[in-house]
């Protein structure tokens, strides 16, 4: 499938239901830049970055795409492209430096900017609280592994929804607790950098406690619609010996059960739980916490982008620390058949079926997709144009795979593409482009690739039925 294929047959077939809501989606340190400017704190990604060794060929986000002072642009070119949502998060130092106490209301007065700038363009605003740029003067007292975090992160809410309740109606609280906590803390890979499984899984329940805390601020002050995106990765036994399935079994619980269940009903799995004080790390829970957990959401956020094989056996040295707890003799294994260029297979099939057992699993709650998509390697060739069949592929099956769910019963309401800009993409820098949009990192130029201009077409197409 390339986009010199009609665009009447790459779409036959994609049919959502009224009502259906389209956007796109990015995460404030990768796009915003601007790390010094209007009183804007440390966060714990600044130190990271500027640690050598930390990220590919010492990329920071000091600059990312410059979003802070593009919004306007880029807020034109999520209209033109006929986003109806556009789901961004808040940089915590930026509107409390220090993690708690001041608040620095020129922080505040951009995310006003910007929000003002969608409504004015009809993209409606989709806020996310948390997307792992932690103030690094609470890294410094303890970070999430501190039960005190989880406090704090409630103060924040209350501040945000202080000055932007009035506008933004959709809230969600964390963005992948699980790598904040596993990928951060056990593995060492993402900020903060720690390889320490007690300081992991008491991240795994500090932020969950943050989750509920914040929520029940966000409900005080009148917010309607509320969720919390989880990141959701099926784990598939290479094969049916006993070892194997427990493998599964294993990183199953720390990837997707232990942040899905206390969420939606209220207790960790116990076969998880048993896990983690067999490996020496328990979750410190006191009573009354998975009440505060379990707060009622309106939705749920769906981050999506491919599946694992897993076999027991030691792991290999060069694939570096499991970011499961105890995950030292398990191997997850390489990926079967085209990958992108993050080294991550392509399985819409297993989106279909994520989509699925989170019907059962969280039987009533309905889902939005929060993220997919995929890196490739993609250029401006000589016309000004960029052609990304990969990336068109990706999505068009990808989208496929939601109709199919949607057909057989689930419950999705939304998608958002991952991502609006290429950007600053964690620990790999700017060697990974994820974006609808490309982003000249040396001019700041963007130029909406084959992917977005098909993506548009698409949504165009979804307003003219509705």
């Amino acid at each position: 499938m390339t986009t010199d294929a009609p665009r009447e047959d790459l779409l036959a077939g994609l049919s959502f239901p009224p009502g259906f809501v389209f956007g796109a989606a990015t995460a404030a340190y990768q796009i915003e830049g601007a790390v010094d400017e209007d009183g804007r704190g440390r966060s714990i990604w600044d130190t990271f970055s500027h640690t050598p060794g930390r990220v590919f060929e010492g990329h920071t986000g000091d600059v990312a795409v410059d979003h802070y002072h593009r919004y306007r642009d880029d807020v034109a070119l999520m209209a033109d492209l006929g986003l109806s949502a556009y789901r961004f998060s808040v940089a915590w130092p930026r509107v409390l430096p220090e993690g708690g106490g001041r608040v620095e209301q020129r922080g505040l007065d951009f995310y006003r900017r910007l929000v003002d700038a969608l409504l004015e363009a009809g993209v409606d605003p989709w806020l996310t609280l948390y997307h792992w740029d932690l103030p690094q003067a609470l890294q410094d007292r303890g970070g999430w592994a501190d039960r005190d975090t989880a406090a704090r992160f409630a103060d924040y809410a209350a501040v945000v929804v202080d000055a932007l309740g009035d506008r933004v109606r959709h809230w969600s609280t964390l963005n992948e607790p699980m790598v904040s906590a596993l990928l951060g803390h056990v593995a060492g890979e993402h900020a903060p950098g720690l390889q320490d499984p007690v300081a992991g899984a008491r991240a795994v329940h500090h932020l969950l406690l943050g989750h509920g805390l914040a929520a029940a601020r966000l409900r005080e002050a009148g917010v309607a619609d509320l969720g919390i995106t989880l990141n959701f990765t099926p784990m598939r036994p290479a094969s049916d010996a006993p070892a194997d399935v427990d493998a599964a079994r294993r990183l199953d619980g720390q990837q997707n059960r232990v942040f899905l269940e206390p969420v939606v009903h209220g207790a960790y799995p116990a076969d998880v739980v048993a896990d983690l004080e067999a490996a020496g790390a328990p979750l410190p829970v006191r009573d009354g916490d998975l009440e505060v957990i379990a707060a009622p959401l309106d939705w749920l956020g769906v981050n999506y982008y491919f599946e694992n094989t897993v076999q027991a056996g030691p792991r290999p040295a060069g694939k570096g620390p499991s970011p499961f707890i105890g995950g030292h003799d398990v191997v997850e294994l390489d990926p079967e058949g085209p990958t992108t260029t993050m080294g991550w297979g392509i399985s819409p099939d297993a989106f279909t079926e994520v989509l699925l057992w989170l019907g059962e699993r969280a039987p009533g709650l309905p889902l939005v997709v929060t993220e997919n998509g995929s890196a490739w390697a993609d250029e401006v060739d000589a016309e000004g144009a960029v052609h990304d069949p990969e990336r068109v592929d990706y999505l068009v099956r990808h989208l496929a795979a939601v109709t199919a769910a949607v057909d057989r019963g689930a419950d999705v309401r939304g998608y958002f593409a991952w991502s609006l800009l290429d950007n600053f993409e964690w620990a790999r820098g700017y060697a990974q482009r994820f974006g609808l949009v490309h982003v000249d990192y040396a001019t700041q130029r963007r130029t909406v690739k084959d992917s977005g201009l098909l993506y548009a077409e698409l949504l165009r197409r979804h307003r003219e039925r509705a």
